[in-house]
């Protein structure tokens, strides 16, 4: 990833997907006739959200019959047996309020893993859901956060990283699978983020942040003396991902920027020291992966917005035709003969379902279905790629969103959809938010302004210090764009956007009151002073990489300040919805409290809509509903029809 601590405000639980890359169309392609009907936020969301294990985990049963997923169609995130015959989902956890996300199956028998949080306070432990049923939290402790790391390649043992002796940094602890004690194997002595173990159990990879645009790679031997070793250029100003090692732990595969505007994949060859250049494009490569022996290697690239994926048989030396319409995959899991794989998989129109590829056969087949059969996707949109030229001749990306039958007799109402981050981006790929909006007749622009990630480093780092000023000025020139478009209703465009897209529209409505007709905001950081100030210690020495990109409060209050809309609210006049969750670790709930409180003092007509149950971004489904039904009513009420 371009860098991860640009995604610390980002808004990920609004949306997940896997979108790839499509041909980009033009802004002014024409829609077909206006949808056969609309549909309530209620049925987007009787669509089920679908997730695959994390990428260190097993996905497969003991037998192979089955492989283990996240899904919420209970209306919480739970973890579920998906058998490989078509069957019925086996539902293995019964959360009503937490969501609950598989990570791994047990290599030999019918155990998970699984991790969870309390109301979203995002303080994540790592649960095992035994045989019978019964739950254990192997990780407790009030402030302990935690998460899985990767079994050994027996199977007999599972890596978990905690911060429960310092809150700033993560400890590495091997588990037993039988019993789950434990042994510490690398005491972080601060400063390093834990990567993955090598299959072998030897090597360690770390990550250390030294600014917002430099960060290296260093090899731990878990059999030597546990000393961080730099196998990165400690001289060269770039920034390095560690993807994990392969299959016979003779090689890292990381990613790297360190040679162009765009990330590469390269191998260091841990016996020698030699680098080797793996994989490049025009665009990012978003991750590496490969099958349990190194036979296959899955590699993503992140183009335009979207993430194109290729698997290569090394054997045959040739890339897998998978032999399938849909294009937008991700999460690969391989079984472990290599028979077989399930991924994920979804378009603009339709939701993220699980696939299982079989090898002999070539044949896909989709396990799951997602969309809610209510909807017909013909009524759904796809989205096309739409660049315009912003306020100092740079040219901004974004992802359109055209309703049906909008037309310049029909011209539709408009929202600018920020993303978070900051330096997140804007994608290709289904949201229920946006098509919700979108059925009901609204024009949704998800711009990918400048400091987005995807674009090259320069377009990165042009918000570097410059945000709420250089990256809201890119927001507010988006909207002569849209009124330049003969099917958008120039009188009635709106803002929106979660967590920094959330801060962005506030600002806007702050710092350019007269722009946009009303702003809706999400969990929006209000106050820089006070965010960067309360920074939860497990973010670590990515604190301070924070602070060189957004300012240290300790030095740079003057422009905090500046740049935050609370101390700027009396100038907020237009409609404003504010939605926020009590439990946020990030943006504190007196964020939105006191934006609302001011903004009313000054006259301008707020909504508040307090989810005491949810964090940061929103996980059950009750509460994305009464959301989305917010967002649209506000809209309606204020932006909508004439």
């Amino acid at each position: 990833m371009t860098g991860t601590i640009r995604l610390l405000l980002s808004a990920s639980a609004l949306a997940i997907s896997f979108p790839l890359a499509t041909a980009p169309a033009t802004a002014q392609d024409t829609e077909a006739e206006a949808p056969s009907r609309t549909y309530s936020a209620e049925e987007f969301y009787t669509s089920t959200t679908f997730g695959t294990v994390s990428g260190q985990g097993h996905a497969f049963s003991p037998d192979g019959s089955a492989v283990l997923i996240t899904s919420d169609e209970s209306g919480v995130r739970n973890a579920y047996w998906q058998p490989l015959n078509g069957g019925e989902r086996m539902q293995l956890t019964a959360s009503q309020s937490d969501a609950y996300n598989a990570v791994s199956a047990f290599p030999g028998d019918g155990r998970i893993l699984f991790t969870a949080n309390s109301g979203g306070n995002e303080i994540n432990h790592l649960f095992v859901r035994e045989e019978d049923g019964t739950i254990r939290d192997l990780t407790p402790g009030e402030e302990t956060r935690a998460g899985f790391s990767g079994w050994t390649a027996d199977g007999s043992a599972f890596y978990v990283e905690t911060n429960e002796r310092d809150a700033s940094s993560s400890d590495l602890y091997l588990f037993d699978a039988g019993d789950y004690s434990r042994e510490l194997v690398f005491r972080n002595p601060g400063g390093y983020w834990l990567g993955s173990v090598s299959p072998d159990g030897r090597w360690l990879v770390v990550t250390k942040e030294e600014t917002n645009t430099d960060s290296d790679l260093y090899l731990v031997d878990l059999q030597g003396d546990g000393e961080p070793v730099l196998i990165t250029p400690g001289d060269a100003e770039a920034t390095h991902g560690a993807e994990g090692f392969t299959p016979d732990s003779a090689n890292l595969v990381y990613t790297t920027n360190e040679f162009g505007e765009f990330r590469q994949a390269w191998t260091y060859d841990i016996a020698t020291g030699e680098r080797e250049l793996l994989a490049e494009d025009e665009w990012d490569v978003s991750f590496v992966d490969y099958s349990p022996s190194g036979r296959y290697r899955v590699t993503a690239f992140n183009r335009d917005g979207a993430t194109d994926v290729t698997v290569f048989d090394t054997v045959e030396g040739e890339e897998i035709d998978l032999g399938m319409e849909v294009a937008n995959m991700g999460g690969f899991r391989f079984s472990p003969d290599e028979g077989m794989a399930t991924f994920a998989a979804n378009t603009d129109t339709s939701p993220t379902d699980i696939y299982q590829l079989d090898h002999a056969s070539e044949q896909v087949t989709r396990l799951t279905s997602a969309l809610n059969p209510a909807i017909a996707e013909s009524d759904l949109v796809t989205s096309t790629v739409a660049r315009f030229v912003s306020y100092d001749g740079v040219e901004i990306p974004g992802i359109l969103y055209r309703p049906k039958g909008a037309d310049a007799q029909n011209p539709a109402p408009a929202v600018v959809y920020v993303h978070g981050g900051p330096g997140g981006q804007s994608r290709q790929g289904y949201n229920p938010v946006i098509q919700h909006l979108v059925n009901h007749g609204y024009a949704v622009y998800a711009i990918n302004n400048r400091g987005s990630s995807g674009y090259g480093t320069t377009f990165y780092h042009m918000d570097d210090l410059k945000h709420g000023d250089a990256d809201l000025r890119d927001v507010v020139a988006s909207k002569d764009f849209l009124q330049g478009m003969d099917w958008i209703a120039d009188d009635r465009i709106a803002v929106m956007g979660g967590s920094y897209g959330g801060y962005m529209t506030a600002a806007a409505l702050a710092f350019h009151p007269e722009v946009f007709d009303a702003g809706i905001n999400i969990f929006g950081v209000t106050n820089w002073l006070r965010t960067l100030e309360s920074i939860p210690a497990w973010w670590g020495p990515q604190r301070d990489a924070l602070f060189d990109e957004l300012g240290d409060p300790a030095t740079d209050s003057e422009r905090l300040r500046a740049i935050s809309p609370l101390f700027h609210a009396d100038r907020i006049v237009k409609p404003m919805l504010v939605v926020q969750g009590a439990n946020d670790p990030r943006v504190l709930q007196v964020e939105s409290d006191e934006l609302v409180e001011a903004a009313r003092a000054n006259g301008a007509p707020v909504e508040y809509v307090l989810f005491p149950d949810e964090g940061h971004g929103f996980t059950r489904r009750d509460n994305r509903i009464t959301a989305s039904e917010a967002y649209l009513a506000f809209l309606n009420e204020h932006v909508g029809a004439d």
